[in-house]
């Protein structure tokens, strides 16, 4: 939880061109979307395990700002998804950048192999709790 909610990973103050970095949540639904493509509301409040009513808050800002649209169902479905944009895309690429630039600065005094047993922990440490949630990690694509 410290290394999720340290300034290091979500920094709060303003950062050059890109003027400002993405809340946490914004961050999450972004980069789920970026990864496995458009998605229902529904859909993402269950990989969240959310309520519907949260993704739908959550997701209205990132509506208005221009970073998600709504798009008729590929699939030919009736609800609608959410896809990023590209301005979608191109903030989540500069936040990550950024992120990876502080990790990258927080981690140059360790050597490799402190930095792959860091990695190595994390991985389990995720497998772990995953599994106590019934869900697998690395994440499976998902059916249909």
């Amino acid at each position: 939880m410290l290394l999720a909610r340290s300034r290091l990973m979500m920094p709060r103050e303003r950062h050059g061109d890109h003027g400002y970095h993405l809340e946490r949540s914004a961050y999450l639904l972004l980069s789920r979307l970026e990864a496995e493509g458009p998605m229902t509301i529904g859909r993402l409040a269950e990989c969240f395990q959310l309520d519907v009513s949260t993704v739908n808050r959550q997701s209205a800002g990132l509506l208005r700002q221009g970073l998600l649209e709504r798009i008729p169902d590929p699939d030919g479905g009736l609800a609608r998804k959410l896809r990023i944009t590209p301005a979608g895309t191109e903030d989540l690429t500069a936040d990550r950048r950024m992120r990876r630039s502080r990790l990258g600065r927080a981690l140059a005094g360790w050597s490799a192999e402190e930095i792959a047993g860091f990695e190595a922990a994390l991985t389990r440490f995720n497998q772990v709790m995953e599994q106590e949630e019934g869900r697998d990690w690395p994440r499976r694509e998902p059916e249909g």
